[in-house]
């Protein structure tokens, strides 16, 4: 598929600030939901201001820091376990942002930064993966100033079941989907410590629409059309899954 296919695939009304992004250049450094889209969804709630010093953990392959370095005039320090740091650097020279976002390796229990340091705190598509512990928002909040902001979105679930899979996605389903929660998960997660304000827990309005749209342009992209998570999402329409977007503030 040649670039200019790709970005009609990738035309979606919600993100105008995604449009002046290549879809080749996302498409590439995809892993999972469209994170360009992802960061855009969440700042619509979260302001960022100009200077500010921003973590964005779990950044993959640094689009979403990218993005947020050069829409909203903040430094960005792109922190990923799995993702080596020489490779988004090229990335962030690539986009004329060196000096900007700062790549660096980084477990997400043991991060090399001084408490209070940053003036927000974002994970775009991860935060799931290490943050459904009871404690974690504990040690997360930490490395963000008193009155700082911590947003997460991801894959999500409309409300908790009892049981897991819902049957229509039974032939669908993994394991490791325990970690997707509702947006009420979340706020009670959080808020049960008392160490923040949560302000945003919602499912983000027809998510799932640009979940599946982001997931068919990659699949005709490489030429394996109607792909397993495709075919979930075609299946589910929204009534289960989406994208859980939350936002809160650090107590002093």
């Amino acid at each position: 598929m040649d670039d200019a296919e790709l970005d009609v695939l990738l035309r979606n009304e919600r993100y105008p600030r995604a449009a002046a992004y290549s879809g080749r250049w996302m498409v590439d450094g995809a892993m999972g939901p469209n994170p360009v889209w992802q960061a855009e969804a969440l700042t619509e709630l979260m302001p960022l201001e100009p200077g500010m010093r921003v973590l964005d953990l779990g950044c993959g392959t640094a689009l979403s820091s990218v993005f947020l370095a050069k829409e909203f005039g903040i430094e960005v320090w792109a922190a990923d376990l799995w993702v080596q740091p020489d490779e988004n650097l090229r990335r962030v020279v690539e986009a004329g942002l060196e000096g900007r976002v700062y790549p660096v390796q980084a477990e997400a229990h043991a991060l090399p930064f001084a408490e209070g340091f940053f003036d927000a705190l974002v994970s775009i598509g991860a935060y799931h993966y290490f943050g459904t512990d009871d404690l974690y928002v504990g040690y997360f909040s930490r490395f963000a100033k008193p009155g700082g902001r911590i947003g997460i979105i991801q894959p999500g679930l409309a409300e908790e079941y009892e049981t897991l899979p819902p049957p229509h996605l039974e032939p669908y389903w993994q394991w490791d989907f325990c970690a997707w929660h509702s947006p009420g998960w979340w706020r009670r997660h959080w808020e049960k410590t008392g160490l923040v304000a949560v302000e945003v827990a919602d499912r983000l309005p027809d998510g799932w629409r640009d979940w599946l749209q982001w997931n068919e342009a990659c699949d005709l992209d490489s030429g394996t059309p109607g792909r397993e998570e495709a075919q979930m999402l075609h299946a589910d329409a929204g009534r289960t899954l989406g994208l859980t977007r939350v936002i809160a503030r650090r107590n002093s």
